[in-house]
């Protein structure tokens, strides 16, 4: 007699999770979930709303402990990642290496250095222009401390396009981590119409047609949260 044919059942890793904040609002959120979408890996995605009434007990939890509450945070079965330059570095590694940085050592060095100093620096910016993907305020002349950063980063643009971007139309020709670590001030740069050099609205454009923006905006403008302090233009 023979015993009926059993398929075998492999056993499946449990998928990566992402914990973000709201897609309107979070701009870390936003960097390390486009690089789970550079990666290629498959990953589920858990949105959390800030600053609700839940917020604070939530980010005491088990899952928000290695980062001490804030987002993005990247599990991968029992390793964990938090803080977007870190997530990039690990899904780089994760990925083969060929996803999230230039091929040429010099434009590599560049993208690095770029991602760095957007990671710590142009905090009058990030300040006083939080991200609303909602909004689109009325022009008002930044603070000198804001027109100082617009002028750096119009600065850093424009020499990794002119060395570097070739005929693509990203910062380093293709689509990757320099432009992930940036997508969130282009955002800022439309909502609170900043000046900026003439070069720069078409990668701007480019950036916020990307499919992977083009998706995270749009599940941005179906949320139904709201934080009133972000709904206004930041004081200076």
């Amino acid at each position: 007699m023979r015993l009926p044919h059993r398929a075998a059942t492999a056993i499946e890793k449990p998928m990566r999770k992402l914990i973000i904040g709201n897609k309107a609002y979070s701009s870390w959120s936003l960097r390390g979930w486009l690089a789970c979408k550079q990666s290629g890996l498959p990953f589920e995605e858990v949105v959390v709303p800030l600053y609700d009434a839940e917020w604070d007990k939530r980010r005491e939890g088990d899952e928000f402990a290695p980062s001490s509450g804030k987002v993005p945070i990247l599990w991968d079965d029992d390793v964990v990642v938090w803080d977007s330059m870190a997530i990039i570095a690990y899904l780089d590694e994760l990925s083969g290496g060929q996803k999230f940085w230039p091929k040429d050592r010099a434009a590599r060095a560049m993208a690095r250095s770029m991602a760095a100093e957007m990671h710590s620096g142009f905090a009058a910016l990030r300040r006083k222009c939080s991200m609303n993907i909602r909004q689109i305020f009325p022009a008002a002349k930044p603070d000198d401390d804001v027109l100082a950063d617009l002028n750096r980063l119009m600065e850093i643009w424009a020499q990794a396009r002119a060395r570097f971007g070739g005929d693509g139309a990203f910062l380093f020709g293709e689509f990757g981590a320099a432009d992930i670590m940036f997508a969130p001030v282009c955002t800022r740069i439309i909502t609170y119409q900043l000046p900026i050099a003439r070069f720069a609205p078409p990668y701007i454009d480019a950036v916020l047609n990307h499919p992977f923006m083009q998706d995270w905006i749009a599940a941005a403008q179906a949320e139904e949260w709201v934080i009133e302090k972000f709904e206004t233009p930041t004081p200076a």
